[in-house]
């Protein structure tokens, strides 16, 4: 098993100075924290893994492909490989669990 503690890994994503920490890596997933601040621009592009958000805090509008949506607290996003997305409309800081399948490269 392996467990992990949200403000441990905030602690350390940003002791790093990094707005994403890849914190668990397995061989048919991998999960990460990344972390946007209220106003900031999302500079994501398309992964070549299909990904999920769980959104732990914050405010945003999200839009995947052609379709948006605002995501708060409890809010959880599929995002398929290969699509255009990215969180704006940042109005929270936000935190969110980044699930990829297969594992981010």
């Amino acid at each position: 098993m392996k467990a992990f503690r949200l403000d441990e890994l905030e602690a350390e994503r940003a002791a790093n100075e990094g707005a994403y920490l890849q914190f668990l890596k397995e061989r048919n997933m991998s999960v990460g924290l990344y972390a946007l601040d209220a106003g900031d621009v999302d500079p994501q592009g398309p992964h070549a893994q299909d990904e999920v958000y769980v959104v732990v805090s914050g405010r945003a509008s999200i839009t995947v492909g052609a379709e948006t949506t605002e995501v708060g607290r409890g809010s959880v996003v599929y995002v398929p490989a290969g699509v255009t997305h990215r969180f704006h409309h940042i109005s929270e800081d936000l935190r969110v669990l980044v699930v990829f399948s297969p594992p981010e490269s």
